[in-house]
């Protein structure tokens, strides 16, 4: 009777890790854009008032930045913060631009249009459409193998040029690791608007 308790309880602890990952969860992700290049020259690219025109989320899903299934098939599920997208990465912009001296101005639309930067009252304008912005990963006996897209259209009307400028900017990652974390999914999020976004700003057109 002892033997059968015993086989029991081992029995319960092993398949305890399974279910009670089965639920999963959701978690928050923290995307900043955090400059590591000197952008002094932006400035005089821009001009010192830059509008913000509404940011585009044109994917599918914009709920969501990624999911993670586990070995024994539960998802977890990760949302940016804030939320949604498009507000996350326009307001991870504004300390950076502050901190180099433009002024940010909201602006409620833009028809992207050249001919439309005459009435502008900022001296440029920025908008981007974010067509992929997602990370998923699979869980397997020894790692976790994940797959990062990442694709934005900048779009920077300037008024004394009287041009829009745009740029297509994609970023593929695929790797391995082994436990994939709410922590390192926000940095490796954190290091790719980095990488976008210094590139972009240290020339914008």
């Amino acid at each position: 009777m002892k033997l059968l308790h015993s086989l029991t309880l081992i029995l319960l602890l092993a398949i305890l890790p399974v279910t009670s990952d089965t639920y999963g969860a959701t978690y928050s992700l923290d995307l900043r854009y955090r400059p590591a290049r000197d952008l002094a020259s932006l400035k005089e690219k821009v001009g010192p008032s830059l509008g913000l025109a509404p940011f585009k989320d044109e994917r599918k899903e914009t709920l969501y930045v990624g999911y993670h299934v586990s070995l024994f098939g539960s998802a977890n599920y990760f949302k940016s913060y804030p939320s949604p997208l498009d507000r996350a990465i326009q307001e991870s912009l504004l300390g950076p631009l502050f901190q180099y001296g433009i002024k940010t101005t909201p602006i409620s639309e833009w028809d992207g249009r050249p001919e439309s930067l005459k009435n502008l009252e900022t001296d440029s304008v920025l908008m981007v459409e974010i067509k992929e912005f997602w990370m998923e990963g699979k869980g397997t006996v020894l790692r976790t193998n994940v797959k990062t897209s990442v694709h934005l259209v900048i779009h920077l009307g300037v008024k004394k040029e009287g041009k829009v400028f745009s740029r297509n900017v994609q970023v593929r990652r695929e790797t391995a690791v082994v436990r994939l974390t709410p922590e390192w999914m926000e940095k490796t999020f954190n290091e790719i608007l980095t990488e976008i976004f210094d590139t972009y700003f240290s020339n914008p057109y």
